[in-house]
């Protein structure tokens, strides 16, 4: 298939996708079956797809988003990743059966806490017991930013919308708990991103 000039394409996206698939796939090795919230553009998705070929990557985000990943996932051609799911985490019901794992990649900051609330509920109910749920992106720690520049990307958030902004470690742990997904391990990433690594208890 020709490449698409008119994929919407993220930098951030082709930077990060190396060291969280390094970390994934160890993490991922016995899953079957992954859902991935907030595709995006679909970069990551086709990455990973393509990285572990013996899972089914299932993509997800609201309805707008799914012109992007279309693109990505029509042209990747790979049999193992699937087209958009309709998905808005503070649905009561989500458009998906039980999975192996969840991923999540710079959602948390992005939606207000009530909807951050609601995901990892949602999560909750998804995941098989002993799944995963990998959650990459920035955090704050005891109240205090990790980097000046995660200080003045808060900012600019809260800005755009007061309701979103950096959350904050203990926080997201305490919500997950509440939700019997708990805290496996925390890894620093490149420019001041960690990947959260929860497991469902039950």
């Amino acid at each position: 298939m020709t490449p698409n000039p008119d994929k919407p394409f993220s930098p951030a996206s082709e930077r990060n996708r190396s060291p969280i698939v390094g970390l994934l796939r160890p993490l991922f090795a016995e899953v079957k079956s992954v859902l991935e919230i907030g595709s995006g553009t679909g970069q990551h998705a086709v990455f990973f797809g393509a990285q572990m070929p013996h899972l089914a990557w299932q993509t997800s985000d609201l309805a707008e988003n799914h012109p992007a990943i279309r693109m990505w996932v029509e042209e990747a051609a790979l049999s193992n990743v699937l087209p958009p799911l309709e998905l808005n985490v503070g649905a009561e019901q989500w458009p998906v059966e039980q999975v192996d794992a969840v991923f999540t990649a710079n959602t948390l900051h992005i939606m207000s806490w009530l909807n951050v609330e609601k995901l990892f509920a949602g999560v909750g109910r998804t995941l098989h017991a002993n799944g995963l749920f990998c959650v990459y992106g920035p955090f704050s720690y005891e109240g205090r930013h990790t980097s000046e520049s995660n200080v003045r990307f808060d900012l600019s958030l809260r800005g755009q919308n007061p309701l979103s902004g950096i959350r904050d470690f203990a926080q997201v742990c305490e919500v997950a708990a509440g939700n019997d997904l708990f805290l496996q391990d925390d890894h620093a990433m490149p420019a001041n991103n960690r990947l959260l690594v929860f497991r469902k208890d039950r």
